[in-house]
């Protein structure tokens, strides 16, 4: 079986790139969390509480668990993205992951007591649930002709699949 599920020219397959970018930007966000000025109240940041004041972009607040799970979910969604399979169950299971943090945040959870941990605020809700919704989407889309299609992407023809031009 190849790393990649590669085109012909080594290319990655489009649902592989999207868990790549998907990755990347989870990366780059739980960085942003721990810089001053981008991350406003800094210095109100607690590591795991509701009372945590800091807000990345002045926005959505955080805290240090907060960041280290967003830098967790970038690193997952790159490793995952080394094969097709991989990378569709990186962007669907991270999207249910994220609806259920929208439905606790926004129905479960009151803001302020202690079981709103991580931390999350009505800005995060929302974009729990476009997050959600976009990586399932993505995922879904990304792959939907790949069971039948012929080719690299497809089940008659990829590398490592056992059909038609299998490497060995």
């Amino acid at each position: 079986m190849t790393v990649n599920e590669s085109g012909p020219a080594g290319e990655y397959a489009p649902v592989q790139r999207a868990a790549q970018a998907v990755g990347l930007v989870f990366l780059l966000v739980g960085v942003l969390g721990f810089v001053p000025g981008i991350t406003t109240h800094y210095g109100e940041m607690e590591f795991a509480s509701h009372t945590s004041g800091a807000q990345l972009l002045g926005l959505f607040q955080v805290s240090v668990l907060h960041n280290l799970v967003h830098l967790l979910f970038g690193v997952v969604g790159l490793a995952l993205s080394r094969t097709a399979s991989a990378a569709r169950a990186y962007l669907i299971g991270g999207g249910l992951v994220y609806l259920v943090l929208w439905v606790y945040g926004l129905v479960v959870v009151d803001h302020h007591t202690g079981a709103n941990f991580v931390p999350v605020n009505t800005a995060d809700n929302w974009l729990h649930l476009f997050l959600g919704l976009g990586m399932i989407a993505l995922a879904l889309i990304l792959t939907r002709d790949r069971a039948t299609a012929p080719g690299p992407y497809g089940a008659a023809g990829g590398p490592g699949d056992g059909g038609p031009g299998t490497m060995p």
